[in-house]
């Protein structure tokens, strides 16, 4: 099948939400640890929404928490470990398209190198990525368009090219940048709170009709 509206040139994606997940567990005892450090305790909505993004703009939810983001992200960083990380976290099923891409595909995520590399090395898809990205303050957090830039200049790429993501910045992200933007709706509409809005919308990337963008490597 040709003329897929799934041709592109390039494949960028999101890796916390989109690719893989953790146990609910796991996000329990990281905010337990966070706000031990915070001298303030969060609830379940509280650690769900700000672990996944859910509800808008996660800086804007640390404000009207009333917390600083600096001590914020240092105290998550802190207290998360790779063992842990990677002993709770798993692949969505869905995610094995990836390894079929024949494109060149990088990866664009918020998580940080110390917990990125051995989560990609224990669920096998270190391989799948032509370039990884990790997002810093001194090279912006989506949804500012320069990490994506980077990954696309990785790359050595031009033309078409799609970021696809299970958040409102990952969307913002790619539009910023020039490419279209996946938004995988993980949780639901009713759940965030908002409808995100992209090129393409899915509740799992089994219902993309990628046609002639997958071959056999």
């Amino acid at each position: 099948m040709t003329g897929s509206a799934y041709d592109y040139d390039f494949w960028l994606l999101d890796l916390d939400g989109t690719l893989v997940d953790v146990e609910w567990s796991y996000v329990r005892e990281t905010f337990d640890r966070v706000g031990e450090r915070l001298g303030r305790g969060f609830s379940d909505a509280e650690a769900r929404s700000l672990w996944y993004g859910l509800g808008g703009d996660r800086e804007a939810q640390i404000a009207a928490l009333g917390l600083d983001r600096g001590p914020f992200w240092a105290a998550f960083d802190a207290v998360e470990t790779p063992a842990e990380r990677v002993e709770a976290t798993t692949l969505y099923e869905d995610a094995a398209f990836v390894a079929d891409i024949d494109q060149p595909v990088g990866l664009v995520t918020h998580c940080q190198p110390f917990l990125t590399e051995p989560v990609l090395e224990r669920l096998d898809i270190a391989d799948w990525f032509d370039t990884v990205v990790c997002c810093s303050d001194a090279l912006g957090w989506k949804p500012d368009p320069t990490p994506v830039e980077r990954a696309v200049g990785d790359l050595g790429v031009s033309g078409r090219g799609v970021l696809a993501g299970d958040g409102a910045n990952d969307v913002g992200a790619a539009w910023n940048a020039g490419l279209d933007a996946i938004h995988v709706e993980r949780h639901g509409a009713e759940n965030r709170g908002v409808c995100v809005l992209g090129d393409h919308r899915v509740r799992s990337f089994s219902e993309l009709d990628l046609g002639s963008a997958l071959e056999a490597r």
